[in-house]
């Protein structure tokens, strides 16, 4: 285009000399018009190859000022192009006007209800999952799910609540099972070791007594204990029974109301929360949830897998459909793409200008022009032939005047 824009600067040019020629050789008539057009022609056409050059670079190496205009204002074109993207891209009202008429949520409604499409997602989404958990150290996690869990049982305090549900417990009767194999246990190992309470009850006897009345004690006291536990298992109304049941439920209003009772439980839970053991344990729980979960993001037949599927595809037809759901979650995204762009958009509008301002004024002159270019030697072109037939029609009114 350079080179058919040039031509025709060439080509008004040898039309000039050759009507002016003609002109002077005594040629009346059709010459002067012909010169003045070529004329005007060449003005026109040197005069935009100017200002198309002016652009990027300075015409013939001349210090003209305002010239070289890319290269030397490409820092200004930058930031101003970042400006008017940032006012007229990145403001809140083109988003809240530009979103709801994407039907976001019917569509991605409609997208998720295809099964293979709920698959891939499903997939993704292990994908995902398996590379967090891979990335995450151990011993950070554990870290943090342990004081996590021992912050958060020092901060609630458990007797009230222990209190409430033993309450429930023994209103409901449930304690008396326990109560029952209990009592059953006692039995059958007061059974399978009488001999072992009997010597126990001699062992402690004092040593001055005669080993037959120790005998005898022991015998004696073994039969009680066989009784009463007996007792205790064949009678539901067994007076021991009604204590044990006054005993849990004094101990469940204790729990909710005593506070030396509620003091000591917060003794012994923090006890029991600074053994090393249960630590372990509480630690060693990641483990095992780590475990669990890549076994079921890598296995596609899975629960974890098949409901995450079946999941997104009820999501997806109830999304398509539900219109409210729609409206709710567009209002979720506008929110969000509101406080984006309303947050960051320096952020934003400076990666423009920071990127132009980072470019080669050369490099980037060359490859606007390489661009545009082509359009701006049709500006040549359309110079001369424009100027040609102004000068054309100039000369003509001058001769229509003077004549």
């Amino acid at each position: 285009m350079k080179t058919t824009a040039t031509g025709l600067l060439l080509l008004v040019a040898v039309v000039y000399v050759l009507a002016t020629w003609a002109e002077n050789a005594g040629v009346s008539g059709w010459p002067g018009y012909v010169a003045a057009a070529a004329e005007a022609g060449m003005v026109g056409a040197l005069a935009d190859w100017f200002a198309v050059t002016a652009l990027f670079r300075r015409p013939l190496g001349l210090p003209i000022p305002h010239t070289a205009i890319i290269p030397t204002k490409k820092d200004q074109l930058g930031a101003s192009l970042g400006s008017f993207v940032g006012e007229n891209f990145l403001s809140e009202g083109v988003v809240r006007d530009r979103i709801p008429s994407l039907g976001v949520g019917r569509r991605l409604g409609a997208w998720l209800a295809e099964p293979e499409h709920a698959d891939r997602v499903t997939a993704e989404l292990a994908t995902a999952l398996r590379g967090a958990l891979t990335v995450l150290r151990d011993a950070d996690v554990q870290a943090i799910v342990g004081e996590a869990i021992t912050r958060r049982a020092n901060t609630v305090e458990v007797g009230p609540g222990l209190g409430k549900m033993l309450e429930r417990v023994v209103a409901d009767g449930g304690h008396r099972k326990v109560v029952d194999l209990v009592c059953v246990r006692a039995h059958d190992w007061l059974v399978l070791h009488g001999d072992a309470v009997m010597d126990a009850v001699q062992g402690g006897a004092p040593g001055w007594t005669p080993r037959f009345v120790d005998k005898r004690v022991g015998e004696r006291v073994y039969k009680e204990l066989l009784r009463f536990v007996t007792e205790m298992r064949d009678m539901p109304g067994h007076p021991a029974r009604d204590s044990i049941d006054t005993f849990l439920a004094d101990f469940a209003a204790d729990l909710q109301t005593d506070p030396d009772t509620r003091a000591r439980v917060e003794r012994l839970k923090a006890d029991i929360l600074g053994r090393g053991e249960v630590q372990d344990v509480i630690a060693s729980a990641w483990a095992s949830v780590r475990t669990m979960i890549l076994g079921a993001a890598e296995d596609e037949r899975s629960e974890l897998r098949l409901r995450a599927r079946a999941s997104l595809i009820a999501l997806g037809s109830r999304l398509a459909t539900d219109e409210r759901l729609q409206g709710k979650l567009e209002g979720w995204l506008e929110d969000a793409a509101v406080y984006v762009v309303t947050t960051y958009r320096g952020e934003i509008t400076s990666l423009i200008s920071d990127t132009v301002a980072g470019w080669d004024a050369d490099q980037t002159s060359k490859k606007i022009e390489a661009h545009i270019g082509r359009d701006l030697q049709f500006i040549r072109i359309n110079g001369t032939v424009v100027g040609a037939l102004a000068g054309l029609a100039i000369h003509t009114v001058s001769k229509a005047l003077g004549g």
